[in-house]
């Protein structure tokens, strides 16, 4: 019995903060989206890269409005998950649309790991290998999962300090930067005939994966006081937050580089952006904060992503081995997204991992909006236009975003395809496989008992 008893997922109810959690949730935003993806959506668009910020910002604030009211009606420690099984049951919409939002969470913590790198390098002159970035990023991945083996109030503190620190620091880089810059503008001159409408789709869709980490905070929905309002609320704060922070940083930094320099810089563009603003304390300084935003992303996913697994363990949709792990389920799955975030630490850089990131994560937020349009309207008292106007958003900035890599990188498209098609596989196999018979038949006899 007591075996029993361990092997089981707890949850612990009331353990989390309003305040806690809005810091869970902007500790994974803010981190490898501000300092990360400048470079790049750059690199795309061109100087309107701090529109592509707010663009970002419009698709993500539809997109939030279906996770507000199915967290509001179901708060659950699943989060996405359970979303997914209230819209399609025990069918593969649901296995497959979660696993695709779990390995896009994985893929986010390899970028925050790989940030976290690039700019503590900067501190040593740079990595042209990507070695130590690969090293520093796993060693930080390690260092995370301790914190996490402790318990929800030590995560909590650890985040909520890295937190203030952080957004303090970032407000200070975008308001300094923007006071000492030559001027306050985005050059559009620089831009050439090469940008296109696709291009700043593709940035957008690249925007998008610095916001969603707010679907984190939908993991913590048991777990958090007054759920029903909570929840809700501290998405809403958490996406208001980002959006004043990325907008002032986005202006910075196109202030003080060209957009030859932030594009040559684009891993680590925040601290180049810092030198010729502040010299080389401004340079210390960004380096500091984004390494302390990076390890607090980091902390915040592996905390959410570990217990979205654990809850799809639990629903029966993935298979589960304890492999001679003592503990409960959720140390287990702690563990295996640990390993899988280590894998794509060292194997991708950060151009495809934010490519394969935000692949998944559409093509499942697309299906969170069908889910509710479909199955939940009624339940969850959703209006129908607001998921009808954030299916279109996603598929027009994914669309652009497709037409980009399959024109710069396809080998990306390919491994994201491919995987797509495994998950989807896989999946449809386990649903109907005697394992999965076997182990709700074994719940229904202990519930029974």
């Amino acid at each position: 019995m007591s075996m029993k008893q361990d092997r089981t997922t707890r949850y612990q109810k009331d353990s989390l903060t309003l305040s806690g959690t809005v810091m869970l949730g902007t500790g994974v935003m803010i981190g490898a989206g501000i300092f990360a993806l400048t470079g790049q959506m750059a690199q795309m668009t061109g100087s309107l890269f701090p529109l592509a910020f707010l663009a970002a910002a419009i698709v993500v604030s539809f997109s939030a409005y279906s996770y507000i009211k199915i967290s509001n009606a179901y708060p659950s420690a699943g989060g996405v998950a359970m979303y997914l099984h209230q819209a399609y049951g025990d069918r593969l919409p649901t296995g497959f649309n979660a696993l695709l939002m779990y390995f896009s969470m994985v893929i986010a913590q390899s970028f925050l790991a790989r940030t976290f790198g690039s700019y503590t390098m900067q501190l040593f002159g740079g990595d042209d290998s990507g070695r130590m970035v690969s090293i520093l990023g796993a060693a930080l991945i390690l260092a995370a999962f301790f914190i996490n083996l402790l318990g929800n109030r030590w995560i909590q503190g650890v985040a909520s300090v890295i937190g203030i620190i952080k957004i303090v620091g970032i407000l200070i880089f975008g308001l300094v930067g923007i006071w000492l810059a030559d001027s306050f503008a985005v050059d559009s001159s620089t831009l050439d005939d090469t940008n296109t409408i696709g291009d700043f789709l593709g940035a957008t869709a690249l925007g998008i994966l610095a916001f969603k980490g707010f679907t984190t905070i939908t993991n913590s929905g048991s777990e958090v006081k007054n759920p029903h309002r909570n929840v809700g609320r501290a998405i809403v704060i958490s996406i208001a937050i980002c959006v004043v922070i990325y907008t002032l940083v986005g202006f910075a930094v196109s202030s003080n580089l060209s957009l030859a320099e932030i594009i040559e810089t684009k891993d680590y563009s925040l601290a180049a952006a810092a030198r010729p603003a502040l010299g080389d304390y401004g340079l210390w300084f960004t380096v500091a904060i984004a390494m302390v935003a990076t390890a607090g992303g980091l902390l915040a996913s592996i905390f959410a992503v570990s217990r979205m697994l654990a809850m799809l363990t639990e629903m029966k949709l993935v298979p589960h081995r304890h492999l001679g792990m003592p503990g409960s389920v959720q140390k287990h799955t702690l563990v295996y997204t640990v390993v899988l975030g280590l894998a794509f630490t060292t194997l991708f850089d950060l151009s495809r991992i934010a490519a394969l990131g935000i692949v998944f994560y559409l093509i499942m937020d697309i299906a969170i909006h069908w889910g509710v349009l479909r199955y939940l309207r009624q339940d969850i008292k959703a209006v129908m236009w607001v998921p009808i106007v954030a299916i279109l958003l996603d598929l027009l900035v994914l669309g652009g975003f497709v037409w980009i890599k399959l024109n710069s990188d396809p080998f990306v498209l390919g491994v994201a395809v491919v995987t797509i098609v495994v998950i989807a596989v896989a999946e449809q196999v386990y649903l109907k496989s005697s394992a999965r018979k076997k182990a709700i038949e074994k719940d229904t006899l202990a519930d029974h008992h």
